[in-house]
């Protein structure tokens, strides 16, 4: 159902996005423009949150037709201080978004008019609780950069554009859907920028798909969290990750992180408003994690996500306190001046829960290192704490190809032993990048949940078996993931007959179907055999094994249409679609527990490519009503016009069902006849 309206609406989103960064990075180097669009989309999407809760009766009780866009500055400034109290901000009304974009075209002075409204908004938190998230959040928004022109003139029409760019972004209504299409303009912008900007893309961003295995690793078993950390938290998307993995309310006390660059460490904190975070719900803290570390008071916390840069360089020996410092004391040596990786894991160590969990990524070398990292390695593996190896593809983060793995860790374990998982070949190419498919995730997930060894992909390793290795963890020692060499029978080639090896090759088949091979091959006596008949379709389908697995199949998803229909059709007002995907695969993993040959992961992908269809539909059923289906909308497209793209309808489209969909239902005969 790929022609909804909600689909429409985030590819329409996303266009108007790209058509700014068209605009603006012709001019601004570097693809800085994201400093631009998302400090606009934060200043509309705060001015348009605060008249939201205004306007919807917290100040305004029971008047409906009330605006504060239309407020005076003089009457507004006596709610100044509550706001502030409840927000954590305060705009005036003529400061709003929306004013000044309507005066921006006429407002020669529009740069300062903007450079005026920011200081004013930063300022308003002053003196508050949210004074540090507020605190220099639009240093990096130059209204007076050269970049953007020349003259003052050509700089503020940048602006205008600006403005009325992202004023025309279809960010749906705030007391409904802006906050998830808020974020999801967000994260578009950032993982274009980041595809985009050559080695530094991956410096502030984990890509979404690295990002939920972090945190499905680190929630395993849990359904809610205290508080989250990401101690080189980026620009906030992993850090972020567990809101969508547990759900908002099952962060019980917020979210916590640490970021060194200034520029990055404010586009972490306009994440957070744009998520929908409440000021006093998010700490981000803007310092060098490994020497002057800002979450003191704040730890121990349950889950930590971490993605820290590889392999830099750090103070290390040159710092005579840090040998005694807490986080690295007990490892009896420090990370290597020139490798800082276990530097930052022990400082993420130290933080976390006695029943927490820990996960890092890391690249390949801290498993078979030596020097000082051998010896913070062995520390680890006697004190139990390495509870997890995983290796990923190759390619799959922005600016860097290099092998990473990731290590889970935890400060209190009953067990010794360490998983060792090789899921380097799970993995589906996108553009420049390798990434991780839903079906990857969730085999990874399972692999820790069941802690069993799986022929070619994962190995539950004893502490002896480590301890023989000389604490090696190298991930081919323990999993044999090579493929097989591909062979050639030149004999077979020259003279005829099928290699028995070959035959051999398809064991699950005959396990599965044991009447088959001889029904299918004749042995003689040799290396080789010879088909009984040259209908190998037919032999197949008329195999009674074959037939009874056809049955046992369709048994096994006997009524899963009627389980669908009961659950989110008949329930699709009420049910909670965080969690419905993960019933819907739990109920087609148990379907097909005993069916041999069939993967269970590649059914569970299916799923997962329709699920963000499936959910957008039930999540307008669910805010719009049942009688969504009826509705058609006008169906916009690009077009060309005098050099120009300009959007025009060409005809309509199902706001909740297709037409062709209802056309392939219930016009099937007309729809046949007319189309010849």
């Amino acid at each position: 159902m790929v022609d909804t309206k909600k689909e429409q609406e985030r590819d329409e989103l996303h266009r108007a996005i790209w058509a700014i960064a068209d605009e603006l990075r012709g001019a601004v180097d570097g693809w800085d423009f994201k400093n631009y669009v998302l400090g606009t989309m934060f200043y509309r999407y705060i001015s348009e949150n605060l008249c939201n809760y205004i306007n919807s009766g917290e100040i305004e009780a029971g008047n409906t037709d009330f605006d504060y866009a239309k407020m005076s500055d003089e009457e507004a400034e006596e709610a100044r201080e509550g706001l502030v109290e409840e927000k954590g901000f305060f705009i005036l009304p003529s400061e709003l978004f929306c004013n000044v974009r309507s005066k921006a075209a006429d407002d020669e002075n529009l740069n300062e008019t903007l450079e005026q409204v920011f200081r004013n908004i930063e300022e308003s938190a002053k003196g508050s609780e949210s004074e540090s998230d507020f605190e220099g959040l639009f240093d990096d928004y130059d209204v007076n950069n050269n970049k953007l022109g020349s003259t003052v003139a050509k700089r503020n029409e940048k602006l205008v554009k600006l403005l009325n760019g992202v004023g025309e972004m279809n960010l749906g209504d705030v007391k409904e859907h802006s906050i998830d299409t808020f974020g999801d303009a967000y994260e578009y912008l950032m993982t274009m920028y980041a595809s985009n900007a050559g080695k530094s893309g991956g410096e502030f961003f984990t890509p979404a798909d690295v990002s939920e295995l972090l945190t499905r690793l680190g929630t395993v078993g849990k359904t809610e969290i205290n508080k989250v950390y990401g101690p080189a938290c980026g620009s906030g998307s992993l850090l972020l990750k567990a809101e969508k993995v547990l759900g908002k309310e099952a962060i019980r006390n917020g979210f916590y992180g640490q970021e060194i660059n200034i520029t990055t460490y404010n586009l972490c904190r306009i994440n957070m408003f744009l998520h929908d975070i409440e000021f006093d719900k998010f700490n981000i803290a803007c310092e060098d994690t490994l020497t002057s570390p800002q979450h003191w008071d704040d730890e121990p916390f349950e889950l930590i996500v971490s993605n820290p840069p590889y392999s830099i360089k750090w103070a290390g020996k040159d710092d005579s306190l840090l040998i005694n410092d807490p986080r690295f004391a007990p490892a009896g040596v420090l990370a290597p001046k020139g490798k800082a990786d276990y530097a930052f894991l022990l400082h993420d160590l130290y933080h976390i829960k006695p029943d927490g969990i820990m996960t890092i990524v890391l690249p390949h070398g801290v498993l078979f290192r030596g020097g000082e990292e051998g010896t913070i390695r062995k520390n680890l593996i006697e004190k139990n704490k390495i509870d997890t190896i995983i290796g990923l593809p190759s390619n799959i983060f922005f600016g860097t190809g290099i092998p990473t793995i990731i290590m889970v860790l935890k400060q209190k374990r009953n067990n010794t032993d360490t998983l060792i998982i090789d899921a380097s070949k799970g993995f589906v190419k996108e553009g420049k990048n390798n990434k991780l498919r839903a079906c990857d995730i969730r085999k990874i997930t399972d692999a820790i949940k069941n802690r069993k060894d799986i022929d070619k992909y994962c190995k539950v390793v004893s502490r002896d078996e480590i301890r023989a290795n000389d604490y090696n963890l190298n991930i081919p020692r323990y999993v044999d993931s090579s493929e097989k060499t591909e062979s050639y029978d030149i004999y077979a080639s020259m003279f005829g007959g099928i290699p028995n090896s070959e035959i051999k090759d398809y064991e699950d088949y005959w396990n599965a179907f044991p009447s088959l091979k001889d029904e299918l091959f004749q042995s003689n006596n040799e290396p080789y055999s010879t088909l009984k008949s040259d209908n190998v379709r037919n032999i197949i389908k008329n195999n009674q094994d074959v037939k009874h697995f056809v049955n046992e199949y369709k048994n096994a998803f006997a009524g899963f249409e009627g389980y669908l229909k009961t659950l989110l059709i008949d329930d699709a007002e009420n049910l909670n679609i965080a969690k419905t995907e993960e019933i819907i695969s739990n109920e087609i993993f148990n379907r097909l527990k005993n069916i041999s040959l069939i993967n269970q992961y590649e059914a569970y992908q299916y799923l997962n490519d329709e699920w963000n269809m499936i959910s957008g539909d039930i999540e307008i059923i669910q805010t719009e009503g049942i009688d969504a289906a009826k509705v058609v909308d006008p169906n916009m497209v690009l077009k060309k016009k005098k050099e120009k793209e300009v959007e025009v309808q060409e005809g309509w489209i199902g706001h909740l069902l297709p037409f062709d969909l209802i056309q392939s239902k219930y016009l099937l005969k007309e729809k046949r006849e007319f189309r010849g």
